[in-house]
């Protein structure tokens, strides 16, 4: 009996991997509307399961980035998110940035510092992603410009803070709390419809605010967290490899 129950998790584990993947594709790109495209995945051929598929020996995100088909070809439309997971049920998630949604990134020290400092100062926080060595802080988009304006600001910006923009990309959890690399350190947050919008009997503001709340998580702006990244980010050694 115990060896039939043991087969049974196993087989279940199995399903939920085959799934975890295309579900959380679908929830990012139908119901939040943000772009997605499949990631590269890591060389199954590696005894350390820490190589790239893509075959580079120093590739600086592996398995976490898009190769076939590239980032241009991300896509919010979930005819394209099934055919892709599909083909490749294991695909890692991968984020096209600067539509909808952008990030900011530390390496994982300092951007927990960062997270614990923001809880302090009673900051906002939207969705934060732990991989392996990096703390990936989702944001509203922003431009070059905007972001230029900011940094500018700044007596120096260490080298170990990443921004994810316009053509940028960060990679995604799977759905369903399925143990890997990457995973949720904050949810993401869908915001709930003003009940006094209702009671004002302002119809079309809760209707509006009813449409955006099912589509997309509440995100900061990125001015609202760039002094405390920076800050965090002047204790963190500066690195090439973004190891997810």
């Amino acid at each position: 009996m115990r060896e039939i129950l043991g087969r049974r998790r196993k087989i279940s584990l199995r399903r939920r991997e085959r799934t975890a993947y295309v579900d959380a594709a679908l929830t990012y790109a139908e119901r939040w509307q943000w772009r997605v495209v499949p990631g590269v995945g890591l060389d199954r051929q590696d005894p350390h399961n820490s190589g790239c598929a893509c075959g580079r020996p120093n590739c600086v995100v592996p398995g976490v980035h898009p190769v076939d088909p590239g980032l241009l070809a991300a896509t919010r439309d979930p005819r394209m998110v099934r055919w892709w997971w599909t083909r490749r049920p294991d695909a890692p998630v991968v984020l096209a940035t600067g539509d909808r949604v952008s990030a900011a990134s530390l390496p994982a020290t300092a951007g927990a510092r960062a997270l614990e400092a923001m809880g302090q100062l009673g900051c906002r926080l939207g969705p934060v992603v732990a991989t392996p060595t990096r703390y990936i802080f989702l944001v509203a988009p922003y431009s070059l410009a905007e972001l230029g304006e900011l940094l500018d600001r700044q007596e120096w910006v260490p080298t170990s803070l990443r921004y994810h923009g316009d053509g940028g990309y960060v990679a995604l959890p799977p759905a369903g709390g399925l143990p890997g690399p990457l995973r949720w350190v904050r949810q993401p947050v869908v915001p709930i419809v003003p009940r006094a919008a209702v009671r004002a009997g302002r119809v079309a503001d809760a209707v509006r605010a009813m449409r955006t709340a099912e589509r997309t998580p509440w995100l900061p702006q990125i001015d609202e967290l760039v002094d405390a990244l920076v800050r965090a980010g002047r204790t963190a050694p500066d690195g090439d490899r973004l190891r997810y």
